[in-house]
């Protein structure tokens, strides 16, 4: 079941909100748990129903392994549980996300052709691993202990469960516990509503138009189609924003519906493409999964302690199996070592070069920062590393420049065009040229515009009041003057769920 779904809009999250704050109000409190619990099930199990039993396996080894652990006072088998339970976690993900690869690349390398099982990959197996990996590790360290239907909704709670955010215990398992969440908040619901349905205007208006512009670009590299510059150009900014905003969207629709239920997530995403320098941009990009290989391998295989040459291996380990885990593939595996590449380069250059400098010096490092972006998302989205060669060759200009007849026509530079040696000619794949205005304007929102938890003065998880902050836009608040001005983008929102797709997270 999809967020951007009408059955899920109309049907499932009307039911379960009734379910939960009906049991809440009567004194409930454990029900109420158990209902979102099952409802949250019901959800993961809408898209193929057995993997409900992997999900619940998972959850009950994991919650009965956290108890015998917090229990010991054994040191030493205490450390034993916790590594086979770490390695029972990642062999479960291993078999599922990992095994086809591995025997594939085996293959390739002996020159043996192995046969490899069809495997479909379970929903969200590397979310709900990677979240109680940490919940092992924090119980192993803290001694934690949980119920077993308070445990089960923190592992399954479907806003978060899909795509993110990776969620620490501390953050949302004592909100289960408190009173004031089974409580109806109409000014929580009205933050819930409004962050949801911005959420699902920036997927299905923004993502998944502007993904039209970047498919067909993908689809021509992959067949080795000899790629403009202009296509090639085309194709990565389109999934440059593509990503983005299906990004931006989840995360947001899961910030608010997670509000609808009284309940605070740590934000995910924090406009990273505002971000000056790489390791900015990992503060902002995917939060939680940063946060989970800082605190569970980069510090763990030493992080800074051991002098500059070991910082730099650790960044680069850390972001290759970063890289790995987004996919079981060589474009993510170069992908992931690119963003490690750029970390040393980054941290390297602040150890030379002092930190300081005016706007222009500012705009022109995000410039470098977007550009840099852009070309690793190219092996990201690319099918092979073939294709993704194909694109950035064409990126260079190795295959010329033409430019669009329904670009130069209207502007009438066709003949100064031709009389410079520039050819002007009808592209294969740009055929619309709204999309020259579509990409620049894109830009500009993802340069310009206040995210949605700054604009609307979210909080996270334990913080006392709401944030302080100053949007470039007036900040909202429950009113009907916002109410009704955003009845428009509510309306757009809702008549472009029509075309569904899912969110690119998903596949992760």
């Amino acid at each position: 079941m999809l967020f951007n779904s009408y059955v899920f809009i109309f049907a499932f999250l009307p039911v379960a909100l009734l379910g939960f704050f009906v049991l809440g109000a009567r004194g409930r409190h454990g029900g109420a748990v158990a209902w979102l619990g099952a409802a949250s099930l019901f959800f993961y199990g809408w898209w193929n129903p057995p993997s409900v039993l992997l999900l619940l396996a998972s959850i009950g080894a994991n919650w009965f392994l956290g108890r015998i652990l917090a229990g010991s006072e054994d040191g030493r088998r205490r450390d034993l549980l916790l590594a086979a339970g770490v390695v029972a976690n990642l062999g479960v993900l291993g078999y599922y996300k990992y095994a086809g690869f591995l025997i594939a690349t085996a293959g390739e390398l002996s020159g043996l052709d192995f046969i490899i099982a069809d495997t479909a990959l379970p929903l969200a197996i590397s979310f709900f691993t990677f979240q109680q990996i940490a919940f092992l590790v924090d119980s192993h360290r803290e001694r934690i202990r949980y119920d077993w239907q308070t445990y089960l909704l923190f592992v399954s709670f479907f806003p978060q469960l899909i795509a993110g955010p990776i969620v620490h215990h501390s953050e949302v398992l004592p909100q289960f516990r408190a009173p004031e969440t089974f409580r109806f908040s109409r000014v929580a619901f009205a933050m819930g509503a409004t962050t949801f349905f911005v959420g699902l205007f920036k997927k299905a208006v923004l993502a998944d138009q502007v993904a039209r512009y970047a498919t067909p670009v993908f689809i021509a590299a992959a067949k080795g189609a000899k790629l403009t510059l202009i296509d090639s150009w085309q194709g990565a900014l389109a999934y440059t924003f593509q990503i983005y905003f299906d990004f931006s969207g989840y995360s947001d629709m899961a910030l608010g519906l997670a509000l609808l239920f009284g309940v605070r997530l740590p934000f995910n995403f924090d406009s990273p493409y505002q971000a000056a320098n790489i390791i900015d941009f990992w503060r902002r990009w995917h939060i939680t999964l940063s946060r989970f290989l800082r605190d569970y391998l980069y510090i763990p295989l030493g992080g800074n302690r051991n002098g500059r040459i070991r910082r730099y291996g650790n960044l680069m380990a850390t972001m290759l199996l970063g890289g790995l885990w987004h996919g079981a593939g060589w474009t993510f595996v170069i992908w992931g070592g690119l963003h490690g590449l750029y970390l040393v380069i980054n941290h390297a250059w602040r150890a030379v070069v002092p930190a300081r400098g005016g706007r222009p010096v500012r705009l022109a490092y995000r410039g470098v920062t977007f550009f840099a972006v852009v070309i690793a998302w190219v092996f990201f989205r690319a099918e092979s590393f073939d294709a993704a060669v194909h694109m950035l060759k064409a990126m260079a200009g190795w295959n010329g420049l033409v430019v669009p007849l329904s670009l130069a026509g209207p502007l009438d530079l066709v003949q100064p065009l031709r009389e410079m040696g520039v050819r002007v000619g009808t592209l294969t794949l740009v055929r619309e040229a709204r999309v020259f205005a579509l990409l620049p304007l894109l830009f500009l929102i993802t340069q310009l515009l206040p995210n949605t938890q700054t604009w609307m003065r979210l909080r996270e998880p334990g913080e006392a009041a709401p944030r302080e902050a100053a949007p470039r836009v007036p900040a909202w608040r429950p009113s009907v003057g916002w109410a009704l001005a955003l009845s428009v983008l509510v309306a757009a929102a809702l008549i472009a769920v029509n075309g569904t797709s899912e969110f690119l997270y998903f596949q992760f």
